[in-house]
């Protein structure tokens, strides 16, 4: 082939270090292209095709119109990590969280990429210990490493003031997800938890129990308190207190829920409901329940908190108190996207627990007439 011959245009392969040409494969082996690829093909600048992909302005609509037909002709996708270069930022969005129940994580990042999917932008989950003598340090490193273009905090980080400080030195926007109003409303998504926890007291009451036992969450999580000052609230509306020999501390563990309602259960005069912190800790509540031979609701009412799907599939199915996690993820990284005026006028994202009665619940034991 003489040099006449030769395609103009055509970038040179890149080579490898034996000397053989190379080119970026999918995860099928194909050639993937690149956008000089595509500017070729559609006989324009790189620029003008980065400007289509991040729907800029200032290209017509015809040319528009044959960049995105390529585009979608070759299946071609932006690499977020050179449109991160490109933009000196990632494509990438964070969520960090401390919770130990999985449950409640996978529902929140459903929700986040919910909001991210028809962005381009992509989830990296974050997992940490607050306690942690390197936690802020960590932190740094993720965020700076990785060029986080935003990150979204659950409890309890979320009400880590020296995290939120750090966030805001190296520019990095984020979103709380709390039981309390922690920061500007624009960065808020408000859960009411002391609400829900007051309905499940005001239920248990109603049903005609006095001896009810409470079991928190980790005394780290300000939803620990929240929703033992609902309960409290809530139980004091019909003149009753907690006892505390009834009152003990979880983890929001399945494990800590096991070992306190064994504990509970084996009391001479035992509670005849129990309101739980969550409904993982509850779940084990059951277990120590079957364990010892207590029927749910004959013998034992519980109620659990978040109504996460674990709560109708056990038997029987357990009334909760429901918080939607998966539209608190959303509307969290929602709030990643505001434009600063956007911002100056939101308000907080706010969300009440409702009570979701199913059958773990009755009148206590010895109340109820006889059956026929």
């Amino acid at each position: 082939m003489s040099s006449r011959d030769k395609i103009p245009n055509s970038p040179a392969p890149k080579r490898s270090a034996r000397g053989r040409p190379s080119q970026a494969r999918d995860h099928q082996g194909r050639a993937r292209l690149t956008i000089t690829d595509i500017a070729r093909l559609a006989g324009v600048s790189k620029k003008t095709v980065s400007r289509v992909i991040n729907e800029a302005p200032y290209v017509n609509a015809r040319t528009r119109s044959r960049i995105e037909a390529i585009i979608a002709e070759h299946g071609y996708e932006p690499d977020p990590q050179a449109r991160g270069l490109a933009f000196r930022r990632s494509f990438l969005v964070g969520l960090i969280h401390d919770n130990p129940n999985p449950q409640y994580v996978e529902y929140l990042q459903l929700g986040i990429l919910d909001a991210l999917v028809d962005r381009g932008y992509y989830l990296v989950i974050r997992p940490c210990d607050r306690r942690s003598p390197t936690f802020l340090a960590d932190m740094r490193a993720f965020v700076e490493r990785l060029r986080l273009f935003g990150v979204v905090l659950t409890p309890s980080v979320s009400e880590d003031e020296g995290l939120a400080k750090l966030l805001e030195s190296v520019g990095c926007p984020y979103v709380r997800i709390a039981c309390a109003r922690l920061d500007k409303p624009a960065r808020l998504v408000l859960t009411h938890d002391a609400r829900g926890a007051a309905a499940a007291a005001r239920r248990l009451a109603e049903l005609g129990h006095r001896r009810i036992a409470y079991i928190s969450g980790p005394p780290l999580f300000r939803s620990s308190h929240e929703r033992r000052a609902g309960f409290t609230a809530g139980l004091a509306e019909y003149g009753l207190e907690l006892a505390p020999e009834l009152t003990v501390p979880g983890a929001y563990t399945y494990e800590s829920g096991l070992a306190r309602g064994r504990e509970l259960l084996v009391l001479s005069d035992r509670p005849t409901a129990v309101f739980v912190g969550n409904d993982e800790m509850a779940s084990g509540v059951y277990s120590a329940a079957h364990e010892l031979g207590i029927r749910i609701p004959e013998e034992l009412s519980v109620i659990g908190f978040d109504d996460a799907p674990i709560a109708s599939r056990i038997w029987p199915a357990m009334t909760s108190v429901r918080l939607p996690v998966q539209e608190m993820g959303r509307m969290a990284a929602q709030k990643l996207f505001a434009t600063p005026k956007e911002a100056a006028k939101t308000s907080a994202a706010e969300f009440t627990p409702a009570l979701i009665e199913r059958q773990s619940t009755a009148p206590p034991f010895g109340s109820r007439p006889a059956r026929s």
